[in-house]
């Protein structure tokens, strides 16, 4: 009979036997802090290392003096992929994603024995934090973790009206008040670095560190909208013969592009009709070509483009703060780091939260836009 350990799906499974190997080979002074950075809903070539134009530098710096996987698999929705990453099993084993007549999902439980890699962890001496997303079943402390801030609130990365400290909830952000979502999950994790340094140096630690971007509704600094600005207005279909042509010089791809499919579009999209009623004339909910676009089309679409690249581009800003926090440490040349993105880019068109205000500039808090097909 088998044991539910012989069923690791392969990424978790990978990262496990890493981590094992680490720890078996280390003396317990010298055990390696560990760090699993992800992030949500980013594009498979959106980071410069993978061929894309955005800037990405601290990703990059990673990438060239670490290893970087060019087949690599998540399970290419939000929550099955947290599950896997934090458990070590497929994520339909620990009922994180549904099965016909098994259930499942986004609300399934996991059974008993599928604990977390915390749990596992503090046993061989480590404290566990985590900051960012959570969507695993159950309160996180519970999970293993000593710190967390959670941030559930999906709808909103200026003002979240729902997220938690240590499992306790923090007051509504209020409009106005400067908070943006990577920026904050970045300094909780700073903080906790920092505490664990002051009290806790003599232990080694696991950082949980989960970003909500570049996940919709698209909402992004100013600054960094101002960056890229006027660079997609060449189109998607420009922009992505050029990212197929880096990533076959970089060695990531070995194969001929694949056509847009205009008719792949997820079953819960609101209709195009209704995108448009909603969002302006602008808005397109299928990957048609992009010289079929209207001008209203094109700038708006530009427009979605940059603001994706500018949460990307500020969540490796904040990536690098916290490495510079580990550097200032001591600990960064013995923490192991990995970053992932849960699925792909995102084709989704919903609009919820605080709907979408068209007089509001793209970007802002008042605005709910999804990247889209295109």
């Amino acid at each position: 009979m088998k044991t539910p350990f012989e069923h690791l799906a392969l990424p978790a499974a990978l990262l496990l036997a890493l981590w094992a190997t680490f720890l078996q080979a280390a003396e317990a002074e010298k055990r390696p802090n560990i760090v699993v950075i992800v992030a949500d809903d980013m594009g498979f070539s959106d980071a410069g290392c993978y061929g894309g134009e955005i800037h990405t530098p601290n990703l990059d710096a990673l990438a060239a003096g670490g290893l970087r996987f060019t087949q690599f698999y998540n399970t290419a929705r939000c929550w099955p992929s947290r599950a896997s990453i934090l458990t070590g099993y497929y994520a339909q084993q620990v009922r994180r994603d549904a099965l016909p007549g098994v259930g499942g999902g986004a609300g399934g439980k996991r059974p008993a024995w599928a604990r977390l890699l915390p749990e596992l962890l503090r046993p061989l001496g480590y404290r566990s934090y985590h900051s960012g997303k959570w969507h695993i079943d159950g309160p996180v402390l519970s999970g293993g973790f000593d710190r967390s801030y959670s941030l559930n609130d999906h709808n909103r990365h200026f003002c979240p009206q729902q997220h938690t400290l240590d499992d306790r909830p923090l007051p509504p952000v209020k409009p106005g008040s400067g908070y943006y979502s990577a920026t904050a999950v970045a300094q909780y994790a700073i903080d906790m670095l920092a505490e664990h340094q002051a009290q806790h140096r003599e232990q080694p630690f696991f950082l949980y560190l989960a970003f909500i971007v570049p996940h919709f509704p698209l909402h992004a600094l100013p600054e960094d909208i101002a960056v890229y600005r006027d660079r997609y207005r060449e189109g998607w279909d420009a922009v992505r013969q050029e990212r197929y042509e880096r990533m076959k010089k970089l060695g990531i791809v070995n194969c001929r592009l694949s056509k847009p499919d205009p008719e792949v579009v997820p079953s819960w999209n609101l209709p195009e009709e209704k995108l448009r009623q909603a969002i302006g004339p602008g808005e397109v909910g299928h990957a048609v070509p992009w010289e079929s676009l209207t001008e209203e089309q094109k700038q708006l679409q530009a427009a979605k483009m940059a603001i994706h690249a500018a949460m990307v581009h500020r969540m490796d800003i904040e990536i690098g703060r916290v490495l510079a926090q580990l550097r200032q440490m001591g600990v960064f040349e013995n923490t192991a780091i990995f970053f992932v993105s849960d699925n792909g880019a995102s084709a989704e068109q919903i609009i919820r939260g605080d709907m979408h205000d068209p007089a509001a500039p793209p970007g802002s808090a008042k605005t709910f836009l999804c990247l889209g097909p295109g």
